[in-house]
């Protein structure tokens, strides 16, 4: 059978064992009876050997009350059960008068669901064991089991103590894994037996029904596998009409199929005694016994006595072996949380020094995904292995925090990079964007020793299915595994959303500075523009007195000045005029931080047509303006006043800037699938103007500087003067000229920042492409 073949057969073989009743046998071991009690403490069933303890037939007791076979005052205790929680036991020595004679039975007493079951075992003390005795053996079993830090003494320490108290021939502790397999990590034994110190057993030695009655019930005790169950009588409890749950009994007959597999190891007595973690099943003491063994009961609550104090004992070695390495981790997550809080790049934060971010959950390699961004650190797959295994991600893994050690065996395409990538922890830290960190581990070739072949366990029917049955061979068996890396530890995962939670937490923390940055900025910005709109206006009435009184005395009183006289009254003259240039801009940039959007849908052909109407009225050489429209403009949903002030903005500067004997402007846009491609849109296809059909120079869009844009990109594009490149950026900025007043035409440095305040106000973006002497190009979106 090949493993993916034995894999399925066994989860169907396990699935279909799990399913058995072990808990309703409808039987009892024979070294003992059993009584089901009403609420009234009326007999309803019976083990069938009574005769056998107590001289009396089953039909002798059912319907009898309890008082029939016991004194009164065990009959209180008995009581006592009904009103605690299921599960809950009594245990108590009770003398029965038989035509045998006086007969001590060791009694236990044990709430169900549907009233109390007492189990009777015969003792051949009257005397329970005392309590100094037993205080004397758990003190010196508990400071032995506390001398030693070390995990692996420890657990040989309990299987040496229990080995001494019950005699058998060997006695073991026994580990699960996170698959439920098991394995053998302490032994005590018999000189002479073969060793199972270190050998692994499949999870179907042990299903799942019967781990989960070990953390019910948290001894078993089965002192002669040979032995025949007893039946009970009925088989159905009279008041519920089903089987009886034998859940917490002691006596309950064991699975033939348990059985047959200690058989098969040469076992005929056993004890087993449940190593509690966390509320958890972590491991079983287990002892075998190569001939029949009887063991008391109070030897046996001894036993689990001490099974109890290993479980607790237990944490504390566990955590004393891990305790460095979680304390080194938590170190490690406090200077990283640190970081990040403190820096302005997230990526850098968390990939330098990228020791760190390896450290954190002590893995090889490591992987930062934001969006489209991929950083790499350490040892990895490559980026497009990773993005791959991150769309692999996005479909198939839906928790936030997701681990495997054998990464090949959910995904395939793993197979390619095992060496690199065999171990994943994936942790999501958004759901809305891409955000990703995965943390990978190598390969690690494993050699496991079983005990005996684990696929003997899955028995062929003759119907093709798969049953479990019990295997035959215990030797040693030696598997090699691949496609796996070192586990995750918990403590490891635990490290993983630590980060995640403090992410969460910083990008929370930054939001909120930001909106108080940003809540700030506006009630700042308000205050700004209605200061700057209130100065501006209020600057122009000094200003036109200014004016209007130096031109006064320019031309009534020019006769008693001297040359340099006027000479000064023509500058504050021109000085005023510019000074009320720079307050209008001022004043417009104000009334637009305040402005309102009247968005329309607007024909931009039209707009245009009123653009250029008025463009050419204004200028005396209308007959050399060369614009050109290579196709229609789109209808847009702009505001359309403002908008016209952009158009008539950038037109204006396209010929004011040029020097050219033959001067052109080309006006058009792009659409979002010619700005991805970088086209060069549809020059020459049409236009407006003189020299439509002439040569068309000057900068091309060959490469679009506003990629993936949602709406199409307008451009304004001419053979003039260009700009120098070092200027592309600050030629938006307000009252900022290239050149000196005297030089084309003067102006105020405003028409461009005044532009892009319009096209921001429309979420848009404004940007230049230029080349001294050839000209320039204006691209700007109106979102």
């Amino acid at each position: 059978m090949s493993q993916p073949e034995y894999t399925t057969a066994q989860a169907t073989a396990l699935t279909n064992h799990d399913r058995k009743p072990i808990h309703i046998p409808g039987s009892i071991q024979p070294h003992g009876i059993l009584l089901a009690l009403s609420t009234q403490l009326e007999i309803l069933q019976v083990s069938n050997n009574t005769q056998v303890y107590l001289c009396k037939a089953p039909e002798d007791l059912l319907g009898q009350p309890l008082s029939y076979l016991l004194e009164p005052q065990p009959v209180e205790i008995v009581k006592q059960c009904l009103v605690k929680k299921v599960g809950s036991a009594n245990a108590f020595k009770v003398l029965i008068n038989t035509l045998y004679g006086e007969i001590y039975f060791d009694a236990i007493a044990h709430r169900t669901e549907e009233a109390v079951i007492l189990e009777l075992e015969p003792t051949d003390s009257e005397f329970e064991v005392s309590f100094l005795n037993f205080h004397s053996f758990a003190t010196e079993a508990i400071a032995k089991m506390q001398s030693t830090s070390n995990l692996g003494e420890f657990l040989h320490l309990v299987a040496e103590e229990v080995q001494k108290i019950i005699g058998f021939d060997r006695v073991m502790v026994y580990q699960f894994d996170e698959s439920e397999a098991g394995s053998v990590v302490a032994e005590v034994k018999r000189e002479d037996l073969s060793p199972y110190l270190g050998l692994h057993y499949p999870a179907t030695d042990i299903p799942a029904q019967a781990r989960e009655l070990y953390t019910r019930c948290f001894l078993r005790f089965l002192p002669d596998l040979t032995a025949e169950p007893v039946k009970l009588v009925p088989t159905e409890n009279p008041t519920t009409h089903q089987d009886l749950d034998l859940s917490y009994c002691l006596l309950r007959s064991f699975d033939w199929c348990c059985t047959e597999y200690h058989q098969n190891m040469g076992v005929k007595a056993l004890l087993v005694i449940s190593i509690i973690q966390e509320q958890k099943l972590w491991g079983l003491i287990s002892c075998h016994h190569q001939t029949p063994k009887y063991i008391s009961y109070e030897v046996r609550k001894m036993c689990e006595f001490l099974g109890q104090i290993a479980s607790s004992e237990l944490a504390h070695k566990i955590s004393h072996s891990e305790w460095d390495y979680k304390v080194k981790l938590k170190s490690l997550q406090s200077e990283f949380l640190e970081s990040i809080s403190q820096a302005d790049n997230f990526i850098d934060a968390l990939i330098k020094p990228e020791i760190r971010l390896l450290d954190l959950v002590s893995a090889s390699g490591a992987a930062v995904c934001l969006d489209n961004e991929i950083t790499l650190v350490g040892a990895t797959p490559n980026i497009d292995e990773v993005r791959a295994l991150i769309e692999w991600a996005d479909t198939q893994v839906s928790d936030n925090l997701f681990s495997t050690d054998s990464l090949p065996k959910v995904y395939q395409e793993a197979l390619t990079f095992k060496d690199t990538a065999s171990g994943l922890l994936l942790l999501r830290i958004s759901k809305i964007r891409r955000y990703y960190i995965l943390w990978f581990r190598p390969e690690v070739i494993q050699t496991v020793h079983w005990a005996g072949n684990p696929q003997e366990s899955m028995q062929a029917q003759a119907d093709g299915s798969y049953t479990l049955s019990p295997r035959k061979s215990f030797e040693q068996w030696q598997e090699t595994v691949r496609l796996t890396s070192l586990p995750w530890k918990a403590c490891e995962l635990d490290s993983a959303i630590a980060l995640n939670n403090a992410i969460v937490g910083i990008v929370l923390s930054k939001a909120d500075e930001l909106a108080k940055i940003n809540l700030e900025l506006e009630r700042s910005n308000q205050e700004l523009a209605s200061f700057a709109y209130a100065a501006s206006h209020d600057l122009k009435e000094p200003l036109r007195g200014i004016y209007n009184f130096s031109t006064v005395l320019l031309e009534d009183y020019a006769q008693v000045l001297d040359d340099d006289g006027i000479e000064c009254l023509q500058t504050v003259v021109s000085l005023s005029v510019r000074m009320e240039t720079l307050i209008n801009a001022l004043l417009r940039l104000s009334q637009l931080g305040q402005a309102q959007l009247r968005l329309q849908a607007t024909d931009l052909n039209e707009l245009l047509n009123q653009v250029i109407d008025v463009f050419r009225a204004s200028r005396q050489d209308s007959g050399l303006v060369d614009i050109r429209i290579p196709r229609p403009l789109p209808t847009v949903l702009c505001d359309r006043v403002l908008v016209n002030e952009v158009f008539s903005n950038l037109l204006g500067n396209a010929f004011k800037y040029n020097d050219k004997a033959e001067q052109w402007v080309e006006i058009g846009y792009l659409s979002q699938e010619e700005a991805g491609q970088g086209s060069r849109g549809a020059e020459g296809q049409g236009s407006r103007g003189a020299g439509a059909q002439g040569e068309t120079r000057g900068i091309t869009h060959t490469q679009c500087p506003i990629p993936h844009a949602s709406c199409p990109i307008f451009y304004i594009r001419d053979n003039g003067i260009g700009i120098p490149h070092h200027h592309l950026e600050t030629i938006f900025r307000l009252f900022k000229r290239l050149h000196s007043q005297e030089k084309y035409g003067g102006g105020a440095g405003a028409g461009l920042a005044i532009v892009k305040k319009i096209v921001e106000l429309h979420n848009g973006k404004i940007l230049v492409k230029s080349t001294v002497g050839v000209g320039s190009m204006f691209y700007f979106t109106l979102e």
